[in-house]
């Protein structure tokens, strides 16, 4: 029994259990979507359910990671799985009196964002502190399956149980899952980490010591220059992710059941990617699983979507017909999830052997917020770049048409092609350049591991 609560062991029971709180939530998700759409109808309130949902990560994270540092990792994943959990009780307490509004689900939308601010540092630290090192990158495989796994099961399960038992049903599903998230913490141990000598000069008042994460990356140049590398692909990224649906709404005739197709085959990449990763545990030289996945996601995904209709119109699809594009389509969307768990998961594991275990919380706090910070700007972007300048330039004979159109296509749709075109072309040549700077290529021999003694180090150096 003592076995089973430590190490691998507590690590697979952990998992496990933050899996069953994922699907519960995405069925609770889905379902809500249903509901706000007959509430409402407007495209409006889900987009700012999720501005919502994204915010508190944005606004919290430097002090979630150093709290997170401060406190019980252990103790700071189950507050966070209550604080969702409590969040779904309120709901369903509205549902059930008949006073549920959509301006309810922005209130604890956003309170279970915080939670998730702090869900990420804690879990991402607790792993360092479970699993041996060589083992990060298959661990980091088996929680990145979660989300895929979710996105395949929880709308196929609150669709199935939406008629028998009602929304109210799917809520009482997810408040039980996530007693099962906190239970599978309270059965294992999750160890504490040592205090290094880091750890005792960053000691300092919160506000500092918030900071700390973005102090610890601005000193590095390794990994200050990789998460510069996340934040440029991100930002590029954000700008084609954006214009998938309404691209291939408008190339298709608003046909629903295409962009379905679509859409459907990316969680299963992410599934097999999280799979793969798991049993292979990533390239040897985690760099290249972060440098080469990069570069792979632009060829794959963004080249791939700007060309799929000129290709599936192009060639002679004698069996597929006219939904030779949706092949292409679907092979891209397919393809970009499954290159970027391997992608995320070599880059976890650089980090999680770098950085001392007592400084992850802040650390890993201060990265993501780097990386995720120009996501919004992509997304805010995106719609103006093709509504007042690539669709308008590629409608007619101008000259901007005339030098696209041989590569994207003509037409509606093409315009946002022709951006899938120039991210594309951007996201490889970022990607590609990031060897060009030894203190990213090297990053894994420059920076040594958090478990490696500097002192015997330095006098191997010197001998």
């Amino acid at each position: 029994m003592q076995n089973i609560r430590r190490g691998l062991s507590a690590f697979a029971v952990v998992s496990v259990g933050q899996m069953i709180s994922i699907l519960g939530s995405g069925m609770t998700q889905f379902a809500l979507a249903i509901w706000i759409f007959q509430e409402s109808g407007k495209a409006t309130d889900f987009s700012l359910l999720a501005v919502t949902g994204f915010a508190p990560v944005v606004i919290f994270s430097p002090v979630a990671g150093a709290l997170v540092d401060r406190w019980n990792r252990k103790f700071v994943m189950m507050i966070s799985d209550l604080a969702a959990g409590l969040t779904t009780v309120a709901v369903l307490l509205l549902l059930a009196s008949g006073r549920l509004e959509v301006w309810h689900l922005y209130v604890t939308n956003f309170l279970a964002g915080v939670g998730g601010a702090f869900q990420f540092p804690a879990y991402s630290a607790a792993i360092t502190m479970m699993v041996p090192k060589e083992q990060y990158g298959r661990a980091n495989g088996i929680v990145a399956m979660a989300g895929p796994a979710s996105n395949i099961l929880s709308p196929i399960f609150a669709a199935a149980l939406l008629g028998p038992i009602g929304l109210k049903g799917i809520m009482l599903i997810d408040i039980i899952s996530f007693t099962a998230a906190i239970g599978t913490l309270l059965f294992v141990v999750i160890p504490q980490p040592k205090r290094s000598t880091e750890g005792e000069q960053a000691r300092s008042s919160l506000a500092k010591e918030s900071m700390f994460g973005f102090k610890y990356i601005f000193t590095r140049p390794s990994l200050l220059g990789l998460q510069l590398m996340f934040f440029y692909i991100n930002l590029v990224g954000s700008i084609g992710f954006t214009l998938q649906t309404p691209m291939i709404l408008t190339f298709t005739g608003n046909n629903e059941d295409a962009l379905a197709a679509v859409m459907s085959v990316g969680a299963f990449g992410g599934l097999l990617g999280g799979i793969l990763l798991s049993a292979w545990g990533g390239p040897k030289r985690r760099i290249h699983g972060v440098l080469g996945g990069m570069a792979l996601v632009g060829f794959f995904y963004q080249l791939l979507m700007a060309l799929g209709h000129r290709l599936g119109t192009t060639l002679d699809w004698v069996i597929l017909g006219s939904s030779g594009a949706v092949l292409f389509w679907s092979i891209a969307n397919f393809a970009s999830p499954f290159i970027i768990t391997i992608l995320n998961g070599s880059n976890q594991a650089i980090w999680q052997a770098k950085v001392p275990p007592d400084l992850q919380g802040r650390v890993f706090a201060a990265r993501r917020w780097i990386a995720q910070i120009t996501a919004p700007v992509g997304m805010l972007l995106a719609g103006p770049l093709a509504d007042q300048i690539t669709e308008p330039a590629m409608s007619g004979r101008t000259a901007f048409s005339q030098l696209f159109g041989p590569i994207v296509g003509t037409g509606p749709g093409t315009g946002m092609a022709v951006i899938y075109l120039f991210t594309g072309v951007l996201g490889i040549l970022g990607a590609l350049s990031g060897y060009l700077f030894p203190a990213i290529r090297n990053v894994e021999e420059i920076m040594p591991d958090h478990d490696v003694d500097l002192e015997e180090l330095a006098e191997g150096a010197k001998a």
